[in-house]
């Protein structure tokens, strides 16, 4: 088995979309521009038009002023940028599932205390600061699961955090390019997005910043990016993920999630036929329209990755984000799946051009495989 016609199926959109054809170009061009944008000559002024250039882009997509994006590394670094300033708040109140770029950094740096009450999922975690004075309380809560496709109530956890005095912070990664977020933007204070998660190049994400909150830059030294990000911006990068935001934005205008979804829905109509145990995670919740998260326990995540692999299909298990590792998800236990279901969960994640041809083929690559196992379980 070999995918579809000989060649590999790509159903991994949520860890990485393919490049787009308009970032491509975008970088290549960029390639060519010799100048420092932080110079003053004809050379930097051109590099510089080009990050500007690419902001307006980002930040026509995801909404907010072009004055409150900052380009950063990534959508990690844009996260830690928020969660390590030492005199805005001591106190995070984050969703257990969040992206391992808060929750990592919550459960090492803030001692976690596991609250009853507020929104589902709800963990309290605040540093032992007896003797001082509280500075602030900050919200963290996804636009979008990475693994799982679920969506928050992104404006009712903004009013939330408006009644309590608390900033909040939003991970708008996954969400991005997928869904309008510019609803997500004008009520959070601070968002966070990932080039490569829409089609542009890995190694560039963004930060948006409301306008009236100042932050101290983790990387210190020209004063770029607002001051918030010194070095020297990587242009070829910036150009990459303005092109695709734009690019990102025109799917949206011309509904080509919708097909997306009408894909998904057909996938799992399919899947379902064959393996009415199949647990569909989410499925009753508002998602992704590109996201299906599946669990067969007893059927290791981790085994129907790599039998799908050698079948000439990529997916994941959990999220990408875990340096190659594949393990039980904090996600499916935070959701109330035990330790076997959460350790049998796959994720197929489609994009703008996934086939229907594609999604048949990796239909029947499952159900062999599911087939096989049943019978030698018999």
């Amino acid at each position: 088995m070999t995918g579809l016609d000989g060649r590999r199926v790509y159903l991994d959109w949520n860890a990485t979309a393919p490049l787009r054809p308009e970032a491509r170009a975008a970088m290549l061009e960029a390639m060519d521009a010799v100048g420092n944008p932080s110079s003053v000559h004809a050379e930097g002024r051109a590099a510089r038009a080009i990050v500007e250039k690419a902001r307006a882009q980002v930040a026509s997509l995801v909404g907010g002023s072009v004055d409150e994006l900052v380009f950063t590394s990534s959508a990690t670094e844009a996260a830690q940028t928020v969660l390590k300033q030492p005199f805005l708040f001591d106190t995070v109140k984050a969703c257990v599932t969040e992206h391992d770029c808060v929750d990592t950094h919550i459960r090492r740096s803030i001692s976690a205390e596991v609250g009853a009450n507020g929104l589902p999922l709800d963990g309290y975690r605040s540093p032992p600061m007896s003797g001082f004075v509280q500075l602030g309380l900050l919200f963290a809560f996804a636009a979008a699961n990475n693994e799982t496709g679920v969506c928050n109530p992104v404006v009712e956890i903004a009013a939330a955090a408006k009644e309590q005095n608390a900033l909040y912070l939003c991970d708008a990664v996954q969400a991005a390019g997928k869904v309008g977020v510019q609803q997500v933007v004008k009520v959070a204070d601070f968002a966070l997005f990932s080039g490569h998660k829409l089609g542009g190049p890995k190694g560039v994400g963004a930060l948006r910043v409301r306008a009236d909150i100042q932050l101290e830059g983790l990387l210190h030294g020209g004063g770029q990016e607002k001051g918030l990000r010194a070095g020297t911006e990587n242009v070829v990068g910036i150009a990459g993920f303005g092109a695709a935001a734009e690019a990102a934005q025109r799917d949206l205008e011309d509904g080509v999630w919708e097909r997306v979804a009408a894909l998904r829905n057909i996938l799992e109509a399919r899947l379902e036929a064959v393996a009415p145990d199949l647990i569909f995670v989410g499925r009753e919740a508002e998602r992704l329209p590109n996201t299906t998260c599946i669990a067969l326990p007893g059927w290791k995540g981790e085994t129907q990755v790599m039998q799908l692999d050698l079948a000439g299909f990529a997916v994941s298990a959990g999220s990408a984000c875990s340096s190659g590792k594949v393990k039980e998800s904090r996600v499916l236990r935070a959701m109330g799946f035990d330790a076997v279901t959460a350790s049998s969960a796959i994720r197929v994640s489609l994009g703008p051009t996934t086939t229907e041809a594609e999604i048949t083929a990796f239909a029947e690559a499952w159900t062999t495989l599911y087939r096989k196992r049943t019978s030698r379980a018999a």
